[in-house]
Parts: C-alpha cells; structure tokens; sequence
C-alpha cells in the first residue's frame, strides 16, 4: 500500500477523482471523451429510429442491449490492457474457448444449470489465460503484442481441441439470466450487467490499484523509481481483462444457445474500435471503461445504419476499420501531434527548397575530414570476428532444423534420402521464407505488420478472377495485383510516419479494410482459377523438383544482398536500432519505414499469387494460417522483436524449422490444431530465450 501523500501526489500527476481541484479538473477534462461518445450514441440512436417505419419499443431497446454486449464487455476488458500502456490481442480467442467448453461440458438433459456456477468457471477460465498473459509481460518482461499473439494462437488451438466444430448445448437457463428481463418491460438483464462493471470500474479507479494503473500507463518508469508496485498491478490488469473477456463469453454464449469455436474470431477489431471510440488513449494513462462500453454501441449501430441503409453486410468490416482510424484521428488532432508536426515540417520544407536551402541543393563539393597523417593500420579481422555475433542469433534454428529432422527420419522414416521429403519441404517454406522477408524488414524497424493475412487472400482472389485460368492475362494480372500491394503498403506506411499511429492499430484496421475488399471483388465466393503456367511453377517436377524451389534459390540471394548488402539494408538496421539516431545521422526514417510496408505488401501478395497456383484457386480466408508463422520465422530465426537485429539468414531457417515441425506433426496422429499450441508456444519461447 502506498501512504496517503502519495496516493494524493499521483491524483495531482494523473488527474484521478478524488485529488485537488486541479485533479478533479483534469479528470473533468479527460471525461469529456465519455462525454462526446454518449453524444454521438444519443445522434446515432435517433437517426436509427428516424430510418426505422416503426416506433422505438422496449423489445427494440432489449434487442440493441443484447447485441453489443459481448463486444461492450470484451471492450471493457481491452480498455484495462490499454489504460496499462499494453495491447491485448487475445481477447476473442479467450471468448470463443469460454464459449466452447460451457457448449461441451453442460448436461443437454439438464434444463436448469446454475448461472452463477457457469458465469464463475467462465470468468475463472479467462482470468487464467489473463494471468498467463501478465507473467509474461508483467514479469518477464516481454512485449504484450507479442505475447498476447501467441497466447491467441495457443487459446485458440485449444478451443479447437475442445470443440472443432460448432455445435454443443448452453441450458437455457443462462439466456434467460442475461437475456431475459430484470424489471419487466422496463429494465433489461444485458443494461443491468453493463451498469454493474462500469460502477465496479469508478470504484477500482479510487483506489490503489486504480491510481498506479494509470501511472504505470502513463510512465511506468517513473511510477516503479516512487515505490509503486507496478508488476503486480500490471499482471493484475490483464487478469481483470482475461475475467471480462472470460464473462464476455459466458454471454455470448447465453445468446447463441450453442458453442462455435469461430464465434471470437471477429471481436479483435471492434473491441478496439470500441476503446478508441470511448476515449481511451492508445498508449496507455488516459481514459476508462464507461467510454468504451458506449464505443460498443456507437460502431454496432453504424452497421446497422448501413444494413438499414441496404448496403452489403460484406461493407461492416471496412466500416469499424473506417470509424477505429477515424476515431483515432480525432483522438489525435492536436497541434504537437505527429500529424501536425508533418504538415509544418512540410510547409518548412517546401519554404527551404524556395530558398534553395536544402543540403541536396548545395554545391557537391568534397566535406569529408582530411588527416595531416594516415591512420594506424588495422589487421584484418577474421571471419568468426566479423560474424560470430550473427551466428549466434542464426545457427539456433538450424541447429533446431537437424534435430527436427532427425526426429522425423526416427517417427516416420525415409526422410534423409527421400527426395520427395526436401522437395515438398522447400515448397511449404517458400511461402514462410517470402513472407520473412517482408514481415521480417518491418519488424527490423520495431513494427508489425497484421494486415498480411487479407493482402493474401484479396491478393490471390484477385489474380484467379482476372486471369479465368488462362495464361493469356497472367502477365497484365500480376502487375495489377503487385500495384495494389504497393498501394497497401503505402497507406500502411503512410498512417505510421505521417499520422504517428499504432503500427498495431494501422495494419489491424487495414486488414479489415482488405477483408471488406476480397468480399466486394468476389461477392462473397471467389471465382475463377489459376492459369497452367502457375500451376506448373507450384506442382510440376523438373529433375525431381518443383520448378518454384528455382525461383527461390533467386528470391532467397535477393533478400540477403537487400538487407545486408545494400543502403536500404543499412538504413532499416539504423532506423530499428534508433529512429532518433538514425534521423539525426541523416537517415531518411520516413522514406524507410513507407519502404518497408511497401515490401511486407508485395511479399504477401507473391504468396497470395503463389498459393493460388499451389491449389489451383483462392479462397476468402487463405492468408489466416500465415500471420503467426510469418512473426514466428522472424523471431525464431534470432530478430529482436523490438527492432534493429536479425539476419534474413536466420529468418530463413526459422521458415525452415517450422515447415519442418508442421510436417513431422502431420506425419504423427496429432490433430491439426494442436498446430497453433505448438506454434504459440514455440514463439514464447524464442522471445524468452533472445530476451535482451
């Protein structure tokens, strides 16, 4: 417990209620968010009944309780995360496993179950995946957006070892909890559970645990030098938000009657549209929860603005992907925001080059310092000298490579000498090894990149609906699919160097953009099919090989000649290192960093093309198997995840490595899910092991 002089020094820092007048004005200030939203609500709301033919009734209002709920609690959950200074993607996957283990362990032969009982195991269930969450962040130390992946990776494996198929029996009992009705005609049960998590969360704001959450969010350096116990607050914080997430479940799982190991799967975007909405600054320190339960509402009745409107049901990703970057846009505006700082650096610019002031306008002229005396001779360094470090961070995965190897020739045998065996090996890993590349040059530079997963899949569906399966618009096909992909990564890049957002936040909006897009270019079922000489590249033999595994024996001596051996290479090694550094040293960091998004979209759209060709057509949703494996190979094959170390060498053995485990666990009884625990766990534990 802290003592009370500082318990009330940090209301004054952080403008937590309950301080000076001054805290209670800057809490005043920071309520205005809340405010707004609920504005925007109440507008919304009467522009919904205003379309409608038909008079707002209590049904109305219990339906519209009910439906947000879910993503309103979820919302809660990830607002907790935020206000920390972390991000919480494993939010849906714990939703979908609540949902499927209270479909699989409820007795269909008992009508009446205990709604207390289940809501408990529902929330305990999500407050365990939140605790192994905060170990790893709170006491490990490792970044939450990495953590929290692998976690929803190794979450939703697991949902689909208890449940693979949809399905199951929720009593009914439950629904008519928190579906049915507290007062009748009057107050509904979902409002009821609403009103009782947000008058929990302005309790936990007052007290301890409150005011160090919002100084561990707002400087967590500075909190834990005053004595504030921030690892047990932050590991208690994702706790609380595994709980809701956990509770999230137990309702959805009270609407649907049923259990599906999917139902989560769509949450991740809307919950942190809900936040931003709400008022909580990405970041961390500033914002709550009665916010974002509201942010719930505002994007679930956008949708159903748009579906009133009889627009397509297949817009709704692109709109909460519309209102999360507008609603952080607005959250942003300021005159010391990075936008802001662009514009005037823009207007600066512009001013100089006028002026014919710019370093690039000057004379050419030799600056270089001249030495009245050479230099001491150097000897030669030796090679372990010059690379002993990169062999270090590279020889792990393959290392790891052989012994998977070895394992495979014991399990399943005829591996060592059984060309079939390498040939299908380069194949798999040639979609890994590409997406390495990419992936594997943003996360140099300290970034992410989530929209690979929909860049693939509309990539891919585009190419088979241009070209019909025929050769004849193959080579038109493939620059036009190339040329959008550029035009994905520059506005990726774009909304990071010029707007100053989240690369999390970026990228995860686009991807439900490009989800919205595949679904518009193929009206919801991809036509066409890969043209002949795709198909031969990917499935024909030459010598007993597949033609492909040429073409990148060519990509593999590109990616290592770009990063290692040119100025662009060096360049994203400095700007991952130190963006400040690299500025000062006279590193374009803009140009670098648009570069890199650019190149991650190209690469996911090669293997959009490629795996097109490899099964003959698309498919909505063939890019969802590749973003864990594609932040997977980068880490395992020794990059740091904050940026600014790594070697395209390792990340090809880590392409390697997993294809090797994926087809050794294919060759074993195993079911397929268990693929996701493996690969979740195996990501922790390169983090773990490189930790710096």
């Amino acid at each position: 417990m802290i003592d009370q002089a500082r318990k009330q020094r940090f209301r004054y820092r952080f403008g937590v209620p309950g301080g000076s007048l001054n805290g209670v004005m800057l809490a005043a200030r920071r309520g205005q968010a809340v405010i707004v939203t609920v504005l925007v609500f109440l507008a919304l709301m009467w522009l919904n009944v205003g379309l409608s033919p038909y008079p707002l009734n209590y049904f109305d209002i219990s339906f519209l309780a009910s439906g947000g709920a879910t993503t309103a609690i979820a919302a809660a959950g990830q607002s907790l995360v935020i206000l920390s200074g972390g991000f919480d993607l494993s939010a849906g996957a714990v939703v979908s496993l609540v949902n499927a283990v209270l479909a699989t362990s409820m007795d269909p032969a008992q009508e009446e179950a205990s709604v207390l009982l289940w809501t408990l195991i529902g929330i305990g269930i999500g407050a365990c995946v939140g605790a192994v969450n905060g170990f790893f962040v709170a006491v490990m130390r490792l970044q939450p957006i990495v953590v929290t992946l692998a976690v929803m990776f190794i979450v939703q494996g697991i949902t689909l070892l208890v449940m693979a198929t949809p399905g199951g029996f929720v009593s009914p009992s439950l629904g008519m909890a928190y579906l049915g009705d507290v007062i009748p005609g009057l107050l509904p049960a979902p409002v009821v559970l609403l009103l009782v998590v947000a008058v929990l969360w302005l309790w936990l704001k007052r007290t301890s645990f409150g005011v160090t959450l919002y100084a561990v969010g707002s400087d967590s350096e500075a909190a834990g030098t005053t004595g504030l116990h921030t690892k047990a607050v932050t590991f208690a914080t994702y706790v609380l938000a595994g709980g809701l997430y956990g509770l999230a479940g137990v309702f959805v799982s009270a609407q649907t009657g049923a259990g599906d190991p999917l139902v989560g799967n769509s949450l991740l975007l809307p919950t942190f549209a809900a936040v931003v909405i709400g008022g909580t600054r990405l970041g961390g320190g500033k914002g709550g929860i009665v916010g974002p339960l509201f942010g719930a509402y505002v994007l679930m009745i956008v949708v159903n603005l748009l579906l009133s409107l009889n627009v397509s049901a297949y817009y709704s990703t692109i709109a909460e992907s519309a209102v999360l970057m507008i609603a952080v846009l607005m959250g942003s505006l300021s005159r010391d925001s990075v936008l802001s700082k662009r514009l005037r650096d823009l207007k600066a610019g512009l001013g100089a080059r006028r002026a014919g002031q710019l370093a690039v306008q000057r004379a050419r002229e030799d600056k270089r310092l001249t030495f009245t005396a050479p230099g001491e001779d150097v000897p030669p360094s030796s090679f372990l000298q010059r690379h002993g470090p990169t062999l270090r961070h590279v020889l792990p995965s393959y290392i790891c490579l052989l012994l998977v190897v070895i394992v495979t020739q014991v399990v399943l045998s005829n591996v060592f000498g059984n060309q079939r065996y390498w040939d299908s090996l380069l194949v798999l890993s040639s979609f890994l090894a590409i997406l390495a590349l990419g992936q594997g040059a943003v996360i140099l530079t300290g970034g992410l990149d989530l929209s690979l997963p929909w860049c693939i899949a509309l990539s891919g569906v585009m190419l088979t609906g241009l070209v019909g399966g025929q050769d004849v618009g193959l080579w038109s096909a493939i620059p036009i699919v190339l040329l959008v992909a550029t035009a994905i990564g520059v506005l990726n890049g774009l909304g990071v160097v010029a707007l100053g957002l989240s690369p999390i936040v970026v990228t995860l909006a686009m991807n439900g953009f490009l989800q919205g897009a595949a679904l518009i270019w193929s009206d919801g079922s991809p036509a066409g099919f890969a043209p002949p000489s795709l198909r031969w590249l990917m499935t024909s033999k030459v010598m007993g090989f597949t033609p492909v595994t040429m073409f990148m024996v060519v990509f593999v001596a590109f990616a290592i000649l770009l990063l290692n051996r040119t100025k662009f290479g060096r360049q994203v090694y400095a700007v991952g290192n130190s963006e400040l550094a690299a500025r000062l040293s006279g590193v374009p960091v803009g140009r670098v960093i648009v570069s890199v998004y650019v190149l991650s979209a190209l690469c996911a759209a090669l293997v959009g093309i490629l795996l097109a060709g490899f099964s003959g057509q698309a498919s909505l949703g063939m890019g969802d198997d590749y973003l864990l494996p594609s932040i997977a190979v980068v880490v395992v094959g020794g990059a740091l995840i904050t940026g600014g170390r790594g070697h395209y060498v390792g990340m090809l053995g880590g392409a390697l490595l997993l294809t090797a485990m994926q087809m050794l666990l294919a060759g074993t009884s195993l079911p397929s899910a268990f693929r996701a625990v493996f690969f979740g766990l195996l990501i922790l534990a390169a983090v773990v092991a490189i930790k710096e």
